[in-house]
């Protein structure tokens, strides 16, 4: 759990992906970004893929008409935990940990029921988003209380349609409609920004372990309450549910149909 690895030496015990942005991806040709989206909807401009059924499914938009997007019931749990890991799965290590972390999440204290959302499809859950209460803790020793979200996940045969940002857009506004006040997140400027997010450094707020002068363009804010963050500095703190042992992990996914783990290149555990 400690092996150096994410943005300027952060390791898993400092750092946590929490989405699957396949900007550059090196699994078909390039290298992975930060975040905790599965969802290719950040790609840059003029980005293709490499196979002609991908390219086809590529040129099919969302039908705004053809979804619900509703809270999760427990009766939906284990149906979320399989679309979560078959939207993770070798992404950043070989196989994939966000199905147990799901699975951990929803009994910590931390965990925002109100806030955990599924996309539903002709019966089908087809996406999902949770969001988690965390901190600040501002260096003038107040504590602020903050959101951080993820997993969220759209299913890979559906990404790239606009899915995913109707999920994140609709899921910001309900955080907004009760009341809380921002939303820290490790993402990419060129997706998240167009939800409303900028970068954290300019309100005044750092990553927890991150290293002085370090690159810290991966870390994302947005303000739901306007001047929510108004002269607040101070660093940010990842709820610690996100942090899961491999090995509870692999017990977990044992109860799940085999898949074979593979070494990518662009990995990053």
């Amino acid at each position: 759990m400690s092996s150096p690895v994410g943005p300027s030496g952060l390791t898993k015990q400092t750092f946590y992906y929490r989405s699957v942005l396949f900007e550059n991806n090196p699994h078909t040709g390039d290298c992975p970004l930060t975040g905790r989206f599965a969802d290719d909807t950040s790609r840059p401009p003029g980005w293709k893929r490499r196979t002609e059924t991908n390219l086809n499914r590529e040129e099919k938009t969302m039908n705004p008409n053809d979804y619900t997007i509703r809270l999760e019931k427990k009766e939906d749990f284990s149906e979320t935990e399989r679309l979560v890991r078959e939207s993770f799965w070798n992404v950043y290590r070989p196989g994939c940990s966000e199905h147990y972390v799901l699975h951990v999440l929803r009994d910590d204290p931390a965990f925002v029921k109100e806030l955990d959302f599924v996309m539903e499809q002709d019966g089908r859950l087809i996406g999902q988003n949770l969001f988690m209460k965390t901190v600040i803790d501002a260096d003038n020793g107040h504590v602020i209380d903050v959101l951080t979200m993820g997993p969220i996940c759209i299913a890979p045969d559906l990404q790239r349609m606009g899915y995913g940002k109707t999920l994140l857009d609709f899921s910001l506004a309900e955080a907004a409609a009760l009341g809380y006040g921002a939303v820290l997140f490790e993402g990419n400027i060129g997706f998240y920004g167009k939800s409303g997010f900028d970068y954290a450094s300019r309100f005044g707020i750092r990553y927890h372990g991150l290293p002085d002068g370090a690159d810290a363009s991966f870390f994302l804010c947005r303000e739901l309450i306007p001047g929510y963050l108004r002269g607040v500095t101070g660093v940010y703190q990842t709820p610690q549910g996100y942090y899961v042992e491999d090995a509870d992990v692999d017990a977990f996914d044992r109860a799940f149909p085999p898949r074979q783990k593979l070494k990518l290149p662009g990995q990053l555990f």
